[in-house]
């Protein structure tokens, strides 16, 4: 037995690494006798439009889609209707494969998706199209070329250091093992039925996870525009966005709250050749992450780059801000830090002693100092921050004791929220781990389905009640007091 199911009566070795034994009666083969194989488009995205005929392109099989793609459900961009008589080879039949033939790190090569529409749809640029011979049988292959022997087979297979490339001839030769016709099938319906009710358990668990995290910036906005004395007398602030506050609070501008701020170096300033590896970390927008900053070692200069450039020096307690894209997205300077750069995308800020550093990076995070950063940045292609436009806002600013007193607050409401994140997410993790070990149970013999019968009212109980996951109502997450 093996999870509950039974297993096949006898089994053979294999001659194929990575797994031991098949069911006696099992064939093997080889990709290229049961596909044909085809690339997409020679296109680039200038080709792409939002009408047109759909394209799937490597991206969408990465990041997008996954598993499975319909543009009836997706939505894709387009190429012109011209390619159906220049590229007719590059259209896509129902069941088709689209594969990347790239990708950034070794975990991805293999990745593809299966066109599960009748539409008209283009495989696009940097894909390869694996046509099945047997049409039928095309979801049971979708789940073969999923499962981890399969994956491990290309994975050994793929070439390439920083990007890892994938071709036809690759695919061609992995070796494949195949049930009978009937069983493909059977194997097929058990998969698609169980998988579902999995996906539909792990999209349960996203959305928690998204509204854990829109309601811990909730409340943590409101405790710091708001305070925690929900019978304190209150005032206008004067501010749209920010309304009531207590009376005895200060509105301010960043600026009268700020010693000191400064955009970093210019792009005439700092050059390419002026980059090391492992040197003196320059802090640019892509390494502040979740409020730290996490250095990248190619991204750094010598001392005496550091010497020309020390005036835009951190120190401890500052603030670095990304000055373009991600309107709020920072970090809070600390010791370690000390003597870093601030980079070309990003501003620093040091404060005056009227307003705490942590208590500070709470308010520019917040959603309404975020959309009052917008509408001040307007004007050019991008959000564009800058030290007039941040000095420009206007927050709210408690005494320092009632700052370290809301900073207490936020640490404990953020650390039950992180709990509940956390075992959301090790929840998701437990139900794609049961999915994939399902499909390689499934396609390699490890169960027999034969006998498999759908049930008349599928539910998605039974697999959460055996892997123990709970999900709370998100209305009951929406109770919760804010003011507290």
């Amino acid at each position: 037995m093996t999870g509950g199911y039974q297993a096949y009566p006898e089994y053979k070795d294999s001659d194929v690494d990575w797994i031991e034994k098949f069911p006696v009666h099992w064939e093997f083969s080889k990709l290229r006798y049961m596909f044909s194989f085809g690339k997409g488009l020679t296109i680039t995205k200038e080709n792409l439009s939002d009408e047109g005929v759909p394209c799937v392109n490597y991206g969408e099989v990465h990041s997008k889609y996954g598993f499975e793609v319909d543009p009836k459900i997706h939505q894709l961009k387009c190429v012109s209707e011209d390619y159906i008589k220049s590229s007719p080879n590059a259209l896509l039949q129902q069941g088709d494969l689209v594969f990347a033939d790239t990708s950034e790190d070794i975990e991805g090569s293999g990745n593809f998706t299966q066109l599960t529409s009748d539409e008209t749809v283009f495989a696009g640029y940097h894909t390869i199209i694996a046509r099945p011979s047997d049409r039928q049988c095309s979801r049971f292959y979708a789940y073969l070329l999923d499962s981890l022997e399969l994956r491990t087979q290309i994975r050994h297979a793929v070439k390439g250091v920083k990007v890892f490339s994938i071709t036809q001839a690759i695919l061609r030769g992995i070796n494949i093992w195949l049930p009978s016709l009937e069983e493909r099938k059977k194997i097929a319906n058990f998969l698609g039925h169980e998988t579902a009710k999995i996906d539909t358990l792990i999209e349960k668990q996203q959305q928690l996870i998204k509204l854990l995290k829109e309601k811990r910036q909730a409340v943590i906005s409101h405790a710091v525009t708001k305070g925690l004395n929900p019978n304190a007398p209150m005032r206008d602030s004067g501010v749209e966005w920010l309304g009531e506050v207590p009376e005895h609070w200060v509105i301010a501008q960043l600026k009268f709250n700020t010693l000191e701020m400064q955009t970093g170096p210019f792009g005439s300033q700092l050059h390419a050749e002026d980059y090391i590896v492992g040197g003196i970390p320059l802090v640019n927008p892509a390494h502040m992450i979740n409020g730290k900053i996490i250095p990248d070692p190619k991204v750094s200069v010598d001392e005496e780059t550091q010497h020309r450039l020390q005036r835009h020096k951190l120190f401890e307690g500052d603030l670095i801000l990304a000055r373009r894209g991600e309107l709020g997205r920072c970090a809070i300077v600390k010791k370690e830090h000390e003597g870093w750069l601030c980079g070309t995308g990003s501003l620093k800020a040091k404060l005056n002693d009227r307003i705490i550093p942590e208590y500070s990076y709470l308010l520019i995070t917040s959603e309404g100092v975020v959309s009052e950063l917008a509408l001040e940045s307007k004007g050019s292609t991008m959000d564009n921050l800058n030290t007039e436009t941040l000095g420009r806002v206007r927050v709210p600013v408690p005494p320092v004791a009632e700052q370290n007193k809301l900073l207490d607050y936020v640490h404990v409401v953020s650390g039950k929220f992180k709990t509940l994140i956390r075992k959301a997410n090790l929840q998701v993790e437990l139900l794609q781990e049961r999915r994939t070990a399902l499909i390689s149970a499934a396609v390699t013999g490890k169960i027999d389905v034969r006998n498999w019968v759908a049930p008349a009212h599928p539910c998605a109980r039974d697999i959460s009640e055996s892997l123990h996951v709970t999900t709370p109502e998100p209305s009951t997450l929406l109770k919760t007091k804010t003011r507290m």
